[in-house]
């Protein structure tokens, strides 16, 4: 097999493709290899990932039981149609989420990416709502993905997707929830002020609970995600939980809804699924929404559904997440994060894993990531925003390289 050299790889990507939210020919790094925390890239710098490579990689790269679980895999059988078959992986893999997720689901549906799996969400939703139900209601600031269902649901204007308005289904947006540490009686004002826009076309809520993610990297408390819970029950609608960005430890809770001592209707897990391997997505439903469900069926089959490769490597990194080791690491590296960022040049705020500088005004996102780079950290700044979610695996010292990395950058931007 002949590879491409580096000044190839540069002159192809220069010339051909995309990278997301870039435009042709934007400038890239190449990576030439990967191990636990770090990026080898091809000018010979060794960097810490501080995104988890878009915070999928929570276990770090190439972990000998994710790479050890794929080669097993692919010399059985890499791939065959799930629809009319089942194979050993999609079924272990769905045994280890009903365990994690405590008996809350009875139904797993696989898709591709954590896109499809809120499309798959809005689907089940509304065949499990009485007809007439058509609309989707959530708060703003939010980021549910790029494809037409998802971006339907994500900020209309402060998000990533104006381009697309009147091309999509108008849902219903209350405002942006109130930050972390709000009192008692502005998230209750809050909350009454959402269930005024519950109207009996409301088929669902979807949030994302405690973080919202790309959408602005904030933060809420967990009585508002009890708050929807409650709003659903008295109006006998949906909650769907995106915890795709959430799920598997990453806030420091195993999910944020199981921490808020909530059940939601459907919920969306991704990114760490896989521990950052391949893609994979999946979507939870309880059994109340599959018996509701009309049709019975779910309108939705990905050509790679329930992919017996990458249903093999979650079903290790879901067992490495069972096993507990983040029930230690992201509270160190949490308090590492709060010390570390202390004087940084901007506002900043931590929870679990997750660690934001918001600056007060746009980034000079090339400044910053060169800035960061010089300090061996690769991280990727967007709008006002420097943040890292690191891997679980980072030591003391690689978490407070992360954060002088932080400030260097918003220094740089």
């Amino acid at each position: 097999m002949k590879f491409l050299n580096s000044v190839q790889v540069a002159a192809v990507d220069a010339a051909h493709m995309w990278h997301p939210y870039a435009a042709p020919s934007a400038p890239a790094f190449e990576v030439i290899g990967t191990d636990g925390a770090y990026l080898d890239l091809a000018d010979d710098r060794r960097v810490i990932d501080g995104m988890s490579s878009w915070w999928a990689a929570c276990h770090g790269h190439s972990h000998p039981r994710l790479v050890n679980a794929a080669k097993e895999q692919i010399d059985r059988f890499s791939h065959v149609m799930f629809g009319g078959l089942t194979h050993e992986p999609a079924a272990r893999l769905t045994t280890q989420l009903m365990e994690l997720t405590r008996g809350d689901f009875s139904h797993v549906f696989y898709s591709d990416s954590g896109s499809v799996s809120v499309e798959v969400a809005i689907k089940m939703a509304l065949q499990a709502s009485p007809p007439g139900r058509t609309k989707l209601l959530t708060w703003r600031s939010g980021y549910h993905g790029d494809t037409f269902g998802a971006m339907s649901v994500c900020d209309p204007q402060g998000g990533m997707h104006s381009l697309w308005a009147g091309t999509l289904t108008e849902q219903v947006f209350a405002p942006a929830p109130p930050t972390e540490g709000a009192s008692e009686s502005e998230q209750s004002d809050y909350l009454a002020q959402m269930e005024r826009l519950i109207t009996d076309d409301v088929a669902a809520i979807i949030i994302e609970p405690g973080v919202q993610g790309a959408g602005g990297m904030r933060f809420h408390d967990n009585a508002l995600v009890a708050g929807v819970r409650r709003l659903c029950d008295k109006h006998g609608i949906l909650m769907i939980a995106d915890e795709i960005a959430t799920g598997f430890g990453r806030t420091g809770s195993l999910f944020v809804t199981q921490d808020a001592g909530v059940v939601p209707d459907i919920m969306c897990v991704g990114k760490a699924l896989t521990g950052g391997f391949m893609p994979l997505a999946a979507t939870l439903a309880t059994e109340d929404v599959a018996k509701r469900m009309q049709p019975t069926a779910l309108m939705h089959g990905p050509t790679f559904m329930a992919n017996p490769l990458a249903c093999a490597v979650a079903a290790e990194s879901t067992a490495l997440i069972a096993e507990g080791q983040w029930r230690s690491a992201v509270p160190r590296i949490e308090a590492g994060l709060r010390k570390g960022l202390q004087g940084a040049p901007g506002l900043t705020r931590v929870r679990g894993a997750i660690g934001v500088l918001e600056m007060d005004h746009e980034v000079d996102m090339a400044a910053a990531t060169l800035a960061a780079l010089e300090q061996g950290v690769w991280l990727r700044p967007f709008g006002r925003l420097i943040y890292t979610m690191p891997p679980y695996i980072c030591t003391d010292e690689e978490i407070a390289r992360i954060c002088r990395a932080i400030h260097a950058a918003g220094e740089a931007a």
